[in-house]
């Protein structure tokens, strides 16, 4: 099976993620604007904020991690690693930033920090997300051309977070022991040299926009849409940052916020998409389940069928033979009524064939199940089973049940299954509909004194002239995977209970099904 996608990040955004979106980077980059005119007013030094601030970070992006890891894992994929291990080594490079900021922990920084080391820590985390997103646009590709299986290895996430360990270790000593070997860009704690830091920043703001530039080209996915929006709150800080004279000021406490929210955008997505992956997830296990259910039923119909239809003309080719086999065996055989006997064996074979060629489904009168209740009771308990799926897919339920109608006398279990399946084929049919609410509408009404009548409408693709004739046969189906089981067991189901069960086309859009049932009482 070729993997064209990333398994929890397999679709495409849908209009409303895409506009959230761009609501979230216009906003960033509003923030921008309004923050220029007061970027240089000085604001008191708050000794805590930086600690406090890497903590969140901290914690947020080795969430981000442990999701990507997770999916990298499950799917094999090698673009998921990588990212993964960039927020890895974004989130470790908190730690040497937090302890060496100077009057975080002490007035000159911890672990032989000097003026210039908390700066360069912070450009060496500020490039390890964006770096690690262009390896995983390289590395997706790879990913799509290759089989999931034996053909791509399972990633080695320990060796990743070692080596990163590791880096995280050497740059820090870098940016300590090895201070004079970087060209300087701050003349204290809070004063920068400001033609160096431009320069630095200017390089920066050229990788960003690389990586966004390379990500936007490949975007096909959730993931990918999000991380476009932490590149465009990068780059809003690196154009924040070109225009910063030094620390604690109102700028600079602007551009710490934003480097936040940028970063814990991702994980927030990745939480939903998650969430949203479950909920599918538990969708579909809930729809195999009926599935599997069906197909039993199709199993009970077809052996009640062969049972019941093909017993009785077999058992005429039985019947027959013996007689044809009497005639001849009689001292004065009678070969007239021998070869009538087996011409009504053969007659009776055909009418086998003709009955196997022909079978639909019906069910097995067993012992008798049925019970008084209310169908409008079913009703609701019915689409109390199905919220999930209502919710999923964005569908709003109308009831208009009739409380005065009398009960009916019924298998519950069996017409409930009637129920579920005319829900669920109204649910699949709104799938694809566009531009106007998703509705579902029931309505229960006396039909006389006799029955009941319960309708289900909805305002979907609808039935052709020439499908609604055909929709209830067995194995007619007008889904691309159906099996055309379910509307003819439901209509045999509804027989069986001396109802009725039939389609019209919607007034305007959709289908109505229409079902009517005998009262209990009747």
């Amino acid at each position: 099976m070729s993997q064209d996608n990333l398994g929890l990040f397999d679709t495409p955004p849908d209009r409303t993620e895409i506009r959230f979106a761009l609501t979230i980077g216009l906003l960033l980059f509003a923030t921008l604007i309004l923050i220029l005119p007061v970027r240089d007013v000085r604001l008191p030094e708050i000794n805590a904020f930086v600690p406090v601030i890497n903590a969140i970070m901290l914690v947020g992006e080795l969430i981000t991690a442990t999701l990507l890891y997770s999916q990298a894992v499950v799917f094999r994929s090698r673009a998921l690693a990588v990212l993964a291990t960039g927020f890895v080594f974004s989130a470790l490079l908190l730690v040497p930033h937090g302890l060496t900021f100077p009057g975080a922990f002490s007035p000159e920084g911890l672990l032989g920090a000097r003026v210039n080391t908390t700066g360069w820590i912070a450009n060496f985390r500020r490039l390890a997300v964006p770096v690690a997103i262009m390896l995983y646009v390289h590395l997706k590709r790879a990913d799509q051309m290759t089989e999931l299986g034996i053909e791509r290895p399972i990633p080695n996430i320990g060796v990743q977070v070692i080596v990163t360990m590791a880096l995280t270790a050497a740059l820090t000593v870098l940016a300590t022991i090895g201070h004079d070997l970087l060209p300087p860009f701050f003349i204290d704690r809070s004063e920068l040299i400001y033609s160096h830091a431009v320069g630095l920043q200017s390089a920066m703001f050229a990788v960003f926009a690389v990586a966004a530039a390379m990500l936007f080209r490949t975007r096909n996915s959730v993931l990918d849409m999000w991380l476009l929006v932490a590149l465009a709150g990068l780059l809003a800080e690196s154009l924040l940052t070109l225009s910063l004279r030094g620390r604690f000021t109102a700028g600079w406490y602007c551009l710490f916020t934003m480097t936040v929210f940028s970063h814990l955008v991702v994980m927030l997505a990745l939480i939903a998409e998650s969430n949203r992956l479950y909920a599918r997830l538990v969708l579909s296990t809930a729809a195999r389940e009926r599935e599997r259910d069906a197909r039993l039923m199709s199993m009970d119909v077809v052996a009640a069928a062969i049972s019941h239809e093909v017993g009785q003309p077999l058992a005429a080719v039985t019947t027959n033979a013996m007689a044809g086999l009497n005639w001849l065996s009689r001292p004065k055989p009678n070969v007239d009524m021998a070869i009538k006997a087996q011409q009504a064996t053969i007659e009776a074979g055909q009418r086998t064939f003709d009955v196997i060629k022909s079978i639909r489904a019906m069910f097995a009168k067993g012992s008798d199940t049925s019970a008084k209740y209310s169908l409008n009771d079913l009703v609701r308990e019915t689409a109390t089973l199905l919220d999930r799926e209502l919710a999923s897919t964005k569908v709003s339920l109308q009831l208009a049940l009739d409380e005065t109608l009398p009960p009916i006398q019924a298998d519950r279990v069996q017409m409930q299954r009637v129920l579920i399946n005319l829900f669920s084929n109204a649910i699949e049919s709104l799938a694809t509909t566009r531009g106007r609410p998703r509705q579902i509408g029931v309505r229960t009404l006396p039909s006389d004194s006799k029955d009941v009548l319960l309708e289900i409408s909805d305002n979907g693709v609808g039935i052709s002239p020439v499908e609604i004739d055909q929709i209830f046969e067995a194995f007619v189906t007008t889904k691309a995977t159906g099996t055309g089981l379910g509307l003819s067991l439901c209509r045999i189901i509804v027989a069986e209970h001396g109802g009725l069960l039939w389609a019209t086309k919607g007034d305007e859009y959709g289908a109505t099904f229409h079902l009517r049932l005998p009262c209990a009482d009747r």
